[in-house]
């Protein structure tokens, strides 16, 4: 491939990466994906992304916009075409302090975020990893620690601040561009280059964080009762579970989170998680929210993790449903399963609110296999699984295509979404592999962090930025 790219704009002299360039190495691949991208841009303010996109245009090369790089797709990155880099339009303000009001740019990460609102005593519930970034997470969906207690990132939203494909600078909210902050709220991806957020965040300092290991009964009993618990608990308590094989059964790895400032208020809320299995391993701990998504989680991505990965969402689990998500982990597809309760004030919001339209179902299963298993072992094992699904999430989709469009913008919400993509991107410049499909390019999807010994939230290696599963019994010291 050639490393010679016209010259660029005035305004971003030296915020052009080419094959060559030291840099290159670490700003080519999203972390699910290794690419080899013609050119990388690096604009560091909203004019510097209007030339950017008017540069990359006239290239008529393929465009990527990333903010971190952790998307399942590899969508933010590509193949001798363009990416736009957000990262360096990573600034957190804080416009009103009593409101809650906070403004985030969409190249920063989660991580950076906890630790710019942590000394206000303000947390933005935001996936469960701190090496995300905030423009795909918060576009997409925003599934994370808080989300029974505060509903999704997204839900948070109150104004954004977005390049559409023609250069146009707009600022949508609820009464100026309703439509555009309709559809950035759960397919921004679509829409143009959302640079900023405003969000409103919550007062939250500490929460109870309660790490479990449990063996799970091979009926799927265990499984089901996750479910069947959390899809009435009080809405303070959030959780997410690995369930994963070990030898001839299966390990139940959960983190649970209460947002409470203390432990005697955290601890009712997962008591009845004690009861679902055979307890191997509990600890409970009072942490900062800062912890759950730690400055420890921001690396660079360089295609490090493989693996292919699809969702669905379900209101309820009965038992066959349960028996199939047992044996998607324990068949010969053996696929790690993640589990992540919804509900709460996720279903607070009326279905036609945002173009995220999923507010009656209250978990969200998302299955994964990694090389040398591929698309083929995963469908095998998701199968029976999938066939009871009730709706898709954009942001743990690996494959996308019409099928999982379909399954993510069902009905009238898919038919609302692909108009006002048309209207704000008429020549499909960002035109989404939702409404194409594309080769699947391997990735490993985003995993729960896990509290260690030391009480500090970590993965073992790491989506939307990933770790490793619970791949080894550990038993308490």
């Amino acid at each position: 491939m050639s490393t010679t790219m016209p010259r660029v704009p005035t305004s971003l002299t030296g915020q052009i990466v080419t094959p060559g360039d030291r840099r290159y190495a670490q700003l080519r691949s999203t972390y699910t994906t290794t690419a080899s991208p013609a050119a990388i841009l690096l604009p560091k303010t909203t004019a510097q992304v209007v030339d950017a996109l008017r540069y990359a245009r006239e290239q008529r090369l393929p465009i990527a916009v990333r903010s971190g790089g952790h998307g399942f797709s590899g969508a933010s990155s590509n193949n001798r075409g363009v990416v736009i880099d957000l990262s360096l339009l990573n600034r957190v303000q804080v416009l009103d302090e009593r409101a809650g009001l906070v403004r985030v740019e969409a190249g920063a990460r989660w991580a950076n975020v906890a630790r710019a609102l942590a000394p206000y005593g303000l947390v933005i519930s935001s996936g469960d990893y701190g090496g995300v970034g905030v423009g795909g997470l918060a576009t997409g969906g925003g599934v994370g620690w808080l989300v029974r207690a505060h509903g999704l990132t997204l839900d948070r939203v109150r104004a954004v601040e977005v390049v559409l494909a023609d250069g146009t600078l707009v600022r949508a909210d609820a009464a100026h561009e309703p439509e555009l902050f309709w559809l950035v709220r759960g397919a921004g991806a679509g829409a143009g280059i959302v640079l900023a957020f405003e969000i409103e965040a919550v007062e939250q300092r500490n929460v109870g964080v309660t790490q479990l290991v449990v063996e799970t009964h091979p009926d799927g009993r265990t499984i089901r009762e996750w479910t069947a618990y959390l899809a009435q608990a009080p809405r303070e308590l959030s959780a997410a579970a690995v369930v994963y094989a070990e030898g001839r059964s299966a390990l139940m790895s959960i983190t649970a989170v209460v947002a409470a400032e203390s432990l005697r208020r955290a601890r009712p809320a997962v008591e009845p998680l004690l009861a679902i299995g055979k307890v191997l391993e509990h600890r409970t701990d009072l942490l900062p929210y800062p912890a759950l998504v730690p400055t420890a989680h921001l690396s660079p991505n360089v295609g490090q993790q493989r693996g292919t990965t699809t969702n669905g969402l379900f209101t309820g689990l009965d038992d066959a449903g349960a028996r199939a998500l047992q044996r998607a982990v324990t068949g010969p597809g053996r696929a790690v399963v993640q589990l992540r309760s919804l509900g709460g004030a996720v279903n607070d919001v009326a279905p036609d609110a945002t173009a995220y339209a999923h507010r009656h179902q209250d978990t969200l299963v998302i299955a994964s296999v990694f090389p040398p298993q591929g698309g083929a072992a995963l469908d095998a094992a998701w199968r029976a699984v999938g066939a009871r699904a009730d709706g898709g999430y954009v942001n743990f989709e690996s494959r996308p295509g019409p099928a999982a469009f379909a399954r993510i913008y069902p009905g009238e919400t898919g038919i609302r979404v692909r108009r006002l993509w048309k209207r704000y991107d008429p020549d499909g410049v960002f035109r989404s592999a939702l409404l194409i499909g594309q080769p699947h390019r391997a990735g490993q999807p985003h995993r729960p962090a896990q509290p260690n010994r030391s009480a500090q939230p970590n993965r073992s290696a790491q989506p939307t930025g990933s770790g490793q599963p619970h791949r080894r019994r550990r038993r308490p010291r």
